[in-house]
């Protein structure tokens, strides 16, 4: 697999970039709102990857059910949208892997379920806008993952084979979308994981602890 890899497309929120301190930021600003204590980063970090679903049914224990739900999605993603890079960063090692990448002359880019006006404020505010090939969000296809519609929507952007592009993410859906669209993938070990069986039950082709682990995956 390694030889034939020609792209790598990162999966964005415990992938690429730790966002979960600004997304714990935006559901405490909501719970100061109603006079509740805040809830610790602890407590809402499994939960970053499912976006404000997870994080209003961590922190408030309110799901798509409620009739209430649909009223706090849109104030999260308002506050949020104000508060998208204070504390963001991409994780350890991931800027000198993208440097590494772009040495190697393959591309990189970002296929997340955050809305794709969302991804792209936090991929100007890390100041990849330049350097990413390709970046498809959420809402940027009809369908998102675990649907493979996004991942062959990046892959006909990078005018590649899915076969040749690896894909990296911290959630299940992230597995199953990637094999859908038949692309190599590799678990990030390192990020949020969700709540369920862990990354080694997901069915990729590995588990990565850190991403100076990726450029192995890569070939390089």
């Amino acid at each position: 697999m390694n030889g034939a890899i020609r792209a790598v497309l990162f999966d964005l929120d415990g992938t690429l970039a730790d966002t979960a301190p600004d997304m714990a930021r935006t559901v405490n600003a909501m719970r100061e709102a109603r006079r509740l204590p805040p809830v610790s980063i602890d407590v809402v970090r499994p939960h970053v990857s499912k976006g404000a679903r997870g994080m209003i049914g961590a922190a408030f224990g309110v799901g798509p059910e409620d009739a209430q739900f649909p009223a706090m999605r849109e104030e999260f993603l308002a506050v949020y949208a104000d508060n998208l890079c204070v504390d963001t960063r991409l994780f350890p090692e991931m800027d000198e892997l993208l440097g590494r990448l772009e040495d190697g002359g393959l591309a990189w880019g970002v296929v997340t379920n955050k809305f794709e006006h969302l991804a792209r404020s936090v991929i100007d505010g890390l100041g990849l806008a330049s350097r990413a090939a390709v970046l498809v969000g959420g809402d940027t296809c009809a369908r998102a993952k675990p649907f493979p519609d996004p991942l062959l929507h990046a892959a006909e952007r990078l005018a590649l084979r899915p076969a040749s592009i690896l894909y990296v993410g911290d959630d299940e859906r992230d597995v199953q979308a990637a094999r859908a669209a038949g692309m190599p993938v590799v678990a990030a070990g390192y990020g949020y994981l969700g709540d369920g069986p862990g990354p080694a039950r997901w069915g990729a082709d590995g588990v990565v602890g850190s991403p100076a682990e990726i450029a192995r995956w890569a070939g390089l």
